[in-house]
């Protein structure tokens, strides 16, 4: 598939972490990263190496330490929130949403930067979310409360109100946490098919990183507070998962591109 190539979002030297006691605690250090329009893009390292920290700096959820994120060569700092909200949509783990709601008030959230004060949905808006809907497979849903779904379904109504928001970029912090392997192959073919069908930037933070190695078009690496970012199989080339985990127990196979205990 031809890729854009132009860059939509980039950091520059970007250091995030958190602060402990007025200390700053810096997990990621110095990071070069760049995101494309129609691009699947991950993110993955050990538990605590940093992936929601960064993930959330990407998104100007949460300062960085020095640095910068830059958004069609405009500061993120410098957009207003509601500006930010029509250019990055955020789905975050343990997001506080009435799950009394059914799908569609759901995805209907997603409009929220776009309506009025009365939050009055116009056809427009409404076009919009009859086709986030559809791209998710949630039509036959729609009309059910968000407590009557499985954990599968509830994170496709999730992505519905992020493509409901219509914006260039969706960034993801862990979808697919406890979800079984069908199910996370689901979520994961979904992304993929969202940042190629319609053309969005698309950045996901995973731990099952033998699913999306063959998703992915780039993924972005943690270790050692450094993030480095290729392809996956420039990556695997380059011998990166090798020395993926702090033990010397896991190894990882380049041929089958699984991880084993040695």
């Amino acid at each position: 598939m031809e890729q854009a190539k132009s860059v939509l979002l980039k950091c520059e030297a970007l250091s995030v972490g958190y602060t402990s006691s007025s200390l700053e605690k810096p997990i990621v250090k110095e990071a070069n990263l760049q995101l494309k329009p129609g691009m699947f893009t991950t993110l993955v390292g050990i538990n605590g190496s940093g992936k929601s920290t960064l993930l959330r700096s990407l998104a100007g959820l949460q300062k960085p330490f020095s640095g910068s994120v830059i958004l069609n060569d405009i500061p993120l700092n410098k957009l207003s929130p509601d500006a930010r909200s029509k250019c990055i949509s955020v789905v975050l783990t343990g997001q506080q949403i009435s799950k009394n709601l059914s799908v569609l008030e759901l995805v209907a959230l997603g409009r929220q930067p776009y309506t009025n004060w009365l939050g009055k949905l116009s056809a427009h808006d409404k076009t919009h979310i009859d086709q986030a809907i559809a791209s998710t497979q949630l039509e036959a849903l729609q009309h059910t409360p968000c407590y009557a779904l499985s954990d599968g379904q509830f994170q496709r109504a999730l992505i519905a109100r992020a493509l409901a928001q219509d914006t260039p970029i969706i960034m993801l912090d862990e979808p697919t946490t406890h979800l079984d392997l069908h199910h996370k192959a689901s979520i994961f073919t979904l992304l993929s098919e969202i940042a190629h069908k319609h053309h969005k930037t698309v950045l996901c933070t995973t731990h099952d990183i033998e699913l999306v190695l063959s998703l992915c078009d780039e993924m972005i690496v943690i270790q050692n507070e450094k993030a480095q970012q290729n392809t996956p199989q420039q990556l695997i080339a380059d011998g990166v998962f090798n020395q993926l985990f702090p033990s010397n127990s896991i190894g990882f196979d380049q041929n089958s591109r699984r991880f084993f205990i040695k």
